[in-house]
This record gives structure tokens, C-alpha cells and sequence, in this order.
């Protein structure tokens, strides 16, 4: 009877769905798509759902117990920290991978590079005409992600320098929608991830100093010459580890990072 018990015991053990969840940033999507993909080829007993919605969505969701592990294209903000505190949920951190921002126009357009402080004045409304800059004469329409994105955030950081978007800003809901508008607006300027650069679009170099214009490659990304790369993380719930600590090893494994490469995006 006691040997039926332990038998039955190990059975349900290693037939039971172990469901994992994984929600936050559309930059970080494919990288969590294709690990979940590839770890549940590997862990049959594994349900690995992954959902999209922003940086800000994603740690929303990990602080309120809707999700496992959160993906952000930032770094928790230390109002986020205060938050989680307060709830007694210490979030642990971890580098996933890291990820070039390219700044794309549509292919029509003439214009090849520009400086930082080219596209803060752009995104900020002091440059409106592209012909201002040397290219024709045609309005600027500047799409950008909406504030609850962490690229939102890193792009207003690091090339705005902290100033606010121009009020006629177009806030798009995802990556997706960006390279879209892009694609099909003649005046158009937008950022996105380094790996959702496609055909129909136009990336283009980027100097800091105005002197040295670096193309988003993904080899200009690795050895950092392109100045505009940054890393991508996963925050869990640092009491909850044993849940997603078999996914999270698999995605930093000699495997999960050739994946990244594959997709890509730079690993660690």
C-alpha cells in the first residue's frame, strides 16, 4: 500500500503542468518568446505563457501577482522599488540580454544620420521641417512608444536627456505599430529595437560627439561603438524564485544565449 502511495506520489509529481507566466516589455517579447518556446521542448511538464504590454505593464503585474517574472527594457524605478516594499516583495534582478535602440525614417527619406542632440530637437519640437536638416521639405511626424514602455523611458533618458516629447508626439501601443506607421508615413521618425529592424524602413547612423556616425548592427551593438545600447532585464519576486529559477537559468545557459545571437540581440 505504501509503495502504491509513493508511486502514485511521483507519478502526479512528474506528470503535473508546472505553469509558469511571463509579462512586460515588447523589446524583451522574442527574446522570452523563443526561450519559452525552446524550454518547453525540453521541460514537457511546463507551461511557459509569455504576453507583451510594456516595462511598466509587466512590473504592475509582477507587484500585484499576475505574473512570475517580469520583462523591462529599464531599470526599476525607485518608486517601483518603494511599492514593492511596502508589499514586502524584494525583486530580484537579472540581465537577460542587451539590445540596440535604432532610430528608423522611412525609406524615401534622404536623410542617413543625425546627431543626439538632432533627434532631441526633433522629439522635443525645435526641428519640425525635415528640410531643416538638409532633406526636403516635408513635416516631421515623430511616433514614439507610450509612457508605460521602457524603451519610452531609455529613449527619453538617454537622447532626450530627461527633456518631454513634443505634445504632437504620436504614442504608439507597441513596437509593432511604430515600424507600421514608419513604413507608410513619407515624413515619419520612430525608435525601435535593433532586432525589429525590417524591410520598409530605413535605420539610420547616430553620432553623440557629431563627428562619428555609427550605423544600429548588430557587431556596432556588441563591441559598443553604436552609442545607443542598452540591457534587458527580468525581475522576479526574490521569495518566489524556485518558480521561475529553472526558466531563468536555461535563458542565461550557453543554449539560451546562442539564442538570443540568433534573434538578434547582443547576450551577456
Amino acid at each position: 500500500m505504501k509503495k502504491n502511495f509513493i508511486l502514485l506520489f511521483v507519478f502526479l509529481i512528474t506528470h503535473s503542468l508546472f505553469s509558469q507566466r511571463i509579462k512586460g516589455s515588447d523589446t524583451v517579447l522574442p527574446v522570452a518568446q523563443k526561450h519559452a518556446e525552446e524550454y518547453m521542448k525540453i521541460h514537457s511538464n511546463s507551461k511557459v505563457t509569455v504576453t507583451g504590454g510594456g516595462s511598466g505593464v509587466g512590473l504592475s503585474a509582477l507587484y500585484e501577482g499576475t505574473t512570475d517574472l517580469a520583462m523591462s527594457s529599464r531599470k526599476i524605478k525607485f518608486e517601483e522599488k518603494i511599492k514593492f516594499q511596502k508589499k514586502k516583495i524584494v525583486p530580484a534582478e537579472v540581465i537577460v540580454a542587451y539590445d540596440a535602440l535604432a532610430i528608423i525614417v522611412h525609406p524615401s527619406n534622404p536623410i542617413n544620420q543625425l546627431t543626439r542632440k538632432q533627434l532631441e530637437d526633433i522629439f522635443t519640437g525645435k526641428i519640425r521641417n525635415w528640410k531643416q536638416l538638409g532633406g526636403e521639405d516635408i513635416p516631421i511626424v515623430t511616433y514614439s512608444r507610450e509612457t508605460s514602455s521602457g524603451t519610452y523611458e531609455f529613449f527619453k533618458e538617454k537622447i532626450l536627456r530627461n527633456k518631454n516629447y513634443i505634445n504632437s508626439v504620436l504614442s504608439m501601443p507597441a513596437t509593432g505599430a511604430i515600424i507600421q506607421s514608419v513604413r507608410q508615413t513619407k515624413g515619419a521618425i520612430g525608435y525601435v529595437g535593433l532586432a525589429y529592424v525590417s524591410s520598409g524602413i530605413k535605420a539610420i547612423r547616430v553620432s553623440y560627439d557629431g563627428k562619428t556616425y555609427v550605423a544600429p548592427t548588430f557587431k556596432n551593438a556588441k563591441d559598443k561603438t553604436y552609442p545607443v545600447v542598452r540591457p534587458l532585464y527580468y525581475y522576479y519576486d526574490k521569495s518566489k524564485e524556485n518558480i521561475i529559477s529553472s526558466f531563468i537559468y536555461y535563458s542565461l545557459s550557453p543554449t539560451g544565449q546562442k539564442l538570443i545571437e540568433n534573434i538578434g540581440y547582443i547576450p551577456r
